[in-house]
């Protein structure tokens, strides 16, 4: 009989087993979140680093086109795009003739859509919106917006991992 209650007893965790197995889950819980900030944040940062080269892309594209002549562009024009919303859309190209000697109407698609600066705290804000624009005309060293689109950054005050601020990418 004393085998018996010796089994019964082994059957189960003791409540000092159990308090000790959730303490540290709770440990290893409180040093994961941190890391998984991280993780987040540099995962933004990716993003912000891909929609930038992908905006200051589109801008060059923009300004090539106009260079070759495809896109009209005005006298004293600069030849960049006047705003960023121009950029996701279709463009007509200057008329010319084919090969047959018809004249061809063709569009110049830039980009899809635009993308969003993933530190924008607003999601209702359009994407165009979340930009900093800089004019040809600004300085580098003071960055304002103006008649014509050449540089994007984030509206971003925060600073990066590496403590640079998002705001001079």
């Amino acid at each position: 009989m004393n085998a018996p209650a010796r089994l019964r007893h082994r059957q189960g965790f003791t409540f000092i087993e159990l308090l000790i197995t959730l303490a540290l889950v709770g440990l290893l819980t409180l040093l994961a979140l941190p890391l998984q900030e991280v993780a987040a944040k540099r995962s933004r940062e990716a993003e912000l680093r891909q929609a930038l080269r992908t905006l200051r892309g589109a801008i060059d594209t923009y300004k090539q086109a106009t260079d070759q002549g495809l896109l009209p562009r005005a006298a004293g024009e600069s030849g960049y795009p006047p705003t960023l919303e121009v950029l996701a859309q279709p463009l007509d190209l200057l008329s010319q003739r084919d090969s047959s000697g018809t004249i061809a109407t063709r569009r110049l698609q830039i980009l899809r859509q635009l993308p969003r600066d993933p530190f924008s705290p607003d999601p209702q804000t359009p994407a165009a919106d979340t930009w900093n624009t800089r004019s040809y005309a600004s300085r580098s060293d003071d960055p304002q917006p103006g008649p014509d689109v050449f540089d994007v950054s984030s509206k971003s005050t925060a600073a990066a991992l590496d403590g640079t601020a998002y705001a001079a990418w």
